[in-house]
């Protein structure tokens, strides 16, 4: 659907596009009569643009005091997309593969017809004062909108597996990223939670351990909500790549400690309960925390 609907759009379109997103910043809702003015467009260029994007549910339409738009996720979501073609980040987009509380994720090209996974964030999903319980880094900021959640969690996550990467970390490379979305290579694998049998469950679990001692010790950083959804399990190799980082904190964080005593907690337990290994978490714990 997101495919097709980009196809759609030509220049005149993604200009009205681009000068909501500008004057979101100070309006909700964007004023006709300011887009008149900023888009250079001819009175009923911009009115056929407006409906065609309204259809199209890429932006919303408010009838008020005054009428205004603004740009909705789907919105965002081109823009961000014409970004990364523009780097040549991203060569196609294709279908949705997975749909979570807190992003969508497609399957997408990167030039040469390499796969990727196009990760779009939306942290917005959920409710602020939910988001910031879970994601520690919002715990001091007044408000974030929807828009800056989801910029702000594609960025961390960014961030955190180009330096995870650097110390050899078991996580899957960040190819690009632009406003909420994410570029990442693709692994041909299955999540963890999708396992029924492995050839070494201990090697697996001792390298999954590993990636979160370098996370640690190296970067800093503790995963903060680890389980079987966010291990992928790469088919041949069986290697554990660790995915869904935007959630991380600083290990001098006050609930790093146990925050990181959850993560190994569930993940042993997984594989006690799966593959019958009988292990103590807590030995995990003191082997990821000392230098």
């Amino acid at each position: 659907m997101l495919a097709l609907i980009y196809k759609r759009l030509n220049e005149k379109d993604f200009k009205i596009l681009y000068t909501l997103e500008k004057y979101m910043k100070k309006f909700e809702y964007v004023p006709v009569s300011l887009l008149e003015r900023r888009c250079k467009l001819s009175p009923s260029e911009l009115s056929l643009g407006l409906t065609k994007l309204n259809n199209l549910k890429l932006i919303k339409r408010k009838v008020g005091i005054y009428i205004g738009y603004q740009l909705t996720w789907r919105g965002f979501d081109v823009l961000a997309i014409r970004a990364l073609a523009d780097k040549n980040v991203l060569s196609a987009l294709g279908s949705k593969i997975g749909v979570g509380k807190e992003s969508d994720i497609y399957e997408g090209l990167a030039p040469g017809d390499k796969r990727v996974i196009v990760k779009v964030h939306r942290v917005g999903r959920i409710s602020f004062r939910q988001t910031a319980r879970v994601r520690t880094y919002m715990e001091k900021k007044e408000f974030m909108s929807w828009v800056e959640q989801s910029f702000e969690a594609a960025e961390r996550e960014f961030i955190a597996l180009n330096e995870l990467l650097k110390t050899e970390a078991l996580v899957p490379k960040p190819i690009g990223r632009n406003r909420h979305i994410v570029v990442i290579e693709y692994i041909n694998g299955i999540l963890l939670l999708k396992l029924k049998e492995a050839m070494n469950p201990l090697e697996m679990l001792e390298n999954i351990i590993e990636t979160l001692r370098k996370a640690y010790v190296d970067v800093g950083i503790v995963h903060g909500d680890l389980s079987a959804y966010n291990v992928m399990i790469e088919l041949g190799t069986e290697k554990p790549y660790i995915i869904d980082w935007p959630q991380y904190v600083y290990k001098e964080h006050p609930s790093a400690m146990r925050l990181l005593e959850r993560d190994v907690k569930y993940i042993v337990g997984f594989f006690n309960r799966r593959f019958g290994l009988g292990l103590d978490y807590k030995k995990f714990i003191d082997y990821i925390t000392k230098p």
